[in-house]
């Protein structure tokens, strides 16, 4: 595998050219609010301001996911990045939090914006930096299925349709002389945030609580065993993901009749077809002859079900 493509290298990468690009509009944003006095470019400067504190917070996590195993984390360190996601969650929704006290403060005293043109000019950079910086972090999801980059990518992506919502607040504002426009506008941006917070917020405790991972998968999984004339059934299918990792354990049932090696040897079989499907998954499986009568998790989930 080059550089390029390591998984581990594009995770850094990405969290580097997220906090690169927070710090830059931070600066045209605030030199653009100074000048022009527009809560709308205020709304967008505070949530740079929060994806800067994001971003830090991903590029640590991230950081400390990668880390190895170790003694007392023998499942690995991956669950940091669900961590820097709820911290990520409650910068977003603390910032439309603010956002909406100042907007609602400057719907009851208006005040009118001035040069429009640089507070244009800084939202059309601003879009032009993201939309670059979101193309690299999808790719990046892509590649690596990292949950602390797409939460990054989520929020980044909500800014284009913030910057876009700006200018057309200034625009407003100019052209029908209602100042009340502008705070009216960042209100709608701060329940755009408090959305993304949601979102992001419950894909970081589907990994902290170990959902599932989506039926589909599971799906696949059932199927990719049963393509193995060998296997006479499977049962316990149990799964999680980590952010950065999957989790596959199941019960795989066999011939009696097999020898310990033949058995091994199918298992590995198995095993082997699992990780062409899921390469970055830990596969875990335990061997049982077909037939035998035990206490099944299966079992134990379908009369919880039906109570």
């Amino acid at each position: 595998m080059t550089g390029a493509d390591d998984p581990d290298r594009l995770r850094r990468l990405a969290t580097y050219a997220s906090v690169a690009v927070a710090m830059t509009l931070i600066v045209a944003k605030l030199t653009a609010y100074l000048v022009t006095d527009a809560v709308s470019i205020l709304s967008s400067l505070i949530d740079s301001t929060t994806d800067l504190l994001a971003s830090v917070v991903a590029l640590v996590g991230v950081r400390h996911a990668l880390r190895p195993a170790d003694l007392q984390h023998r499942f690995g360190h991956g669950k940091a990045e669900a961590l820097a996601t709820l911290a990520q969650a409650a910068f977003i929704t603390g910032s439309a939090l603010l956002l909406t006290v100042e907007a609602v403060r400057r719907l009851f005293r208006p005040e009118p914006v001035s040069e429009s043109a640089i507070g244009i000019a800084v939202m059309v950079l601003s879009i032009l930096l993201t939309l670059a910086l979101v193309a690299f972090q999808r790719h990046v999801v892509r590649r690596t299925g990292s949950l602390a980059v797409g939460a990054d990518s989520l929020h980044y992506a909500g800014d284009l349709f913030m910057n876009l919502a700006v200018i057309a607040a200034i625009l407003l504002t100019q052209w029908t002389g209602l100042a009340a426009l502008d705070p009216i506008f960042g209100v709608g941006i701060a329940a755009f945030l408090l959305h993304g917070a949601w979102r992001i917020l419950g894909e970081a405790l589907n990994v902290l609580m170990d959902h599932e991972l989506p039926e589909k998968d599971r799906q696949r999984i059932h199927a990719i065993v049963q393509r193995s004339g060998e296997a006479k059934g499977m049962h316990d299918l149990r799964t999680r993901s980590t952010g950065t990792a999957s989790f596959i354990e199941f019960h795989l049932e066999l011939d009696p009749q097999l020898t310990v090696s033949a058995a091994h040897d199918v298992t590995d079989r198995i095993e082997q077809a699992l990780l062409a499907e899921f390469p970055n998954a830990d596969v875990n499986i335990h061997q049982e002859p077909h037939g035998l009568a035990e206490d099944r998790l299966d079992n134990r989930l379908k009369k919880a079900r039906s109570r």
